[in-house]
């Protein structure tokens, strides 16, 4: 049975913070917008520590006050731990930006997804949970809609003008048009869990994101949560983390037990639930766009979390496509044409963000070597790492390039025209 709807200026797939991004912003511009998500909010879902240029697309659709009323805690810095478990000075992003984002948050993903999603609504986005995405609708070559199915398996037709697929690592239109492309020198296994009693630091160093490096080039996240929740995971290959077992107990334990700064800080801690794993396969789609359809967030790319960019990604996306869309819709073209721009910023930037992920796992190479002989790269480093990535980072391209073999930019991630 299939039951028809309404047809919408434009669509989105997906509920997460870029799909939220771009709905917010187009029903503020005026447009006739429905949101369809898989799941009902609240949902669990990982990755949650911010960066400080997630401030901007927050505050573009509302939310900052609400953040700031929140109750998640505060991130003032990052902090990181070497192999021997000596802690290094925080780095505070007030020391390099003198503006409100330089405080940003550590967020339960599940309470601030629903957060998003609720402006959405009060923005006027008309929202649809627990309805499944199953195929595009297509007419000449340009996608006019997509068909979803409801929690009672009925069957949905939705058509608009636009749609922009923020459905996640998922892929929905990616893997319906076999778009999806693995770059296979980024392919990481992560293993994680949510810990009670975890210590965590006093004063401004109680919500830092703490990377610990492991043997290698893996390493874990331990980031502080609401609720006398820590967030703790090991990130690694294949081979590394799964030599001796496949038991995700085990091998979490085991690495744990390595660093002396992680076993001190977890030696109270009790694990809430199950631990959870994951391929980190780092990807991008073929195309950002075609004839009626543009690619947002995960459903895009995916990069290697290590610098917590994959929030950032997903809002700055977000934003960027809705503005690309407005453009269209107004200029009544949502040819793939029309996305051109878009494709080109999204991959601009995640162009800088992957060969900052290179560096970080070469080996024989670290920062500390880049910044003694080139002090003046530091706040280059920093921009990237906060998020700031509206300039030309040449200087610090050809410096890393001395130390290492850096990726060549890959062209595909453009718009389809």
């Amino acid at each position: 049975m299939t039951e028809g709807t309404d047809s919408y200026d434009c669509l989105v797939v997906g509920g997460g913070p870029g799909g939220c991004v771009a709905a917010t912003i187009l029903a503020d511009a005026g447009f006739h917008v429905a949101l369809i998500d898989r799941a009902k909010f609240p949902r669990l879902h990982v990755g949650e520590s911010m960066i400080p240029y997630n401030y901007f697309p927050l505050e573009r659709i509302g939310m900052i006050e609400a953040m700031q009323a929140s109750d998640f805690p505060k991130k003032y810095s990052v902090q990181f731990v070497g192999r021997r478990g000596k802690q290094s000075q925080p780095f505070y992003f007030s020391q390099h930006l003198d503006h409100p984002c330089s405080q940003t948050w550590q967020v339960t993903r599940d309470v601030f997804d629903a957060m998003m999603l609720d402006n959405a609504r009060q923005h006027g986005v008309t929202v649809f949970e627990q309805m499944s995405a199953r195929d595009l609708l297509e007419e000449g070559g340009a996608t006019v809609g997509i068909t979803g199915v409801d929690a009672k398996g009925v069957s949905h037709a939705f058509h608009a003008k636009v749609t922009l697929d923020a459905s996640g690592n998922k892929g929905f239109a990616m893997s319906k048009l076999s778009w999806r492309i693995i770059d296979p020198n980024l392919i990481k296994y992560a293993i994680w869990g949510y810990f009670r009693h975890a210590k965590r630091d006093p004063g401004l160093d109680e919500g830092a994101t703490t990377i610990t490096y492991l043997e290698g080039k893996n390493w874990l996240w331990y980031i502080p949560l609401r609720d006398d929740i820590v967030s703790v995971g090991v990130v690694g290959d294949k081979d590394y983390l799964f030599d001796e077992t496949n038991d995700l107990a085990t091998v979490f334990n085991r690495e744990v037990g390595k660093n002396a700064w992680v076993k001190g800080r977890m030696a109270p801690a009790v694990l809430t639930g199950e631990f959870h794993t994951c391929v980190h396969r780092s990807y991008r789609s073929q195309y950002c766009a075609k004839n009626g359809l543009v690619l947002v967030g995960d459903a895009l790319t995916f990069l290697d979390p290590v610098f917590s960019t994959g929030m950032y990604l997903a809002l700055v996306s977000g934003e960027l496509a809705a503005d690309a869309t407005i453009e269209a819709l107004r200029a009544g073209d949502v040819s793939g044409q029309r996305f051109q721009g878009y494709g080109h910023e999204i991959c601009r930037r995640i162009e800088i963000l992957r060969r900052l992920v290179y560096a970080f796992y070469a080996n024989d190479f670290s920062f500390k070597q880049l910044i003694m002989k080139y002090p003046n790269l530091k706040g280059a480093v920093t921009d990237c790492l906060v998020g700031n990535l509206d300039q030309d980072f040449t200087a610090l391209h050809e410096a890393l390039a001395e130390f290492l073999d850096l990726p060549e930019p890959i062209q595909h991630g453009r718009a389809k025209v």
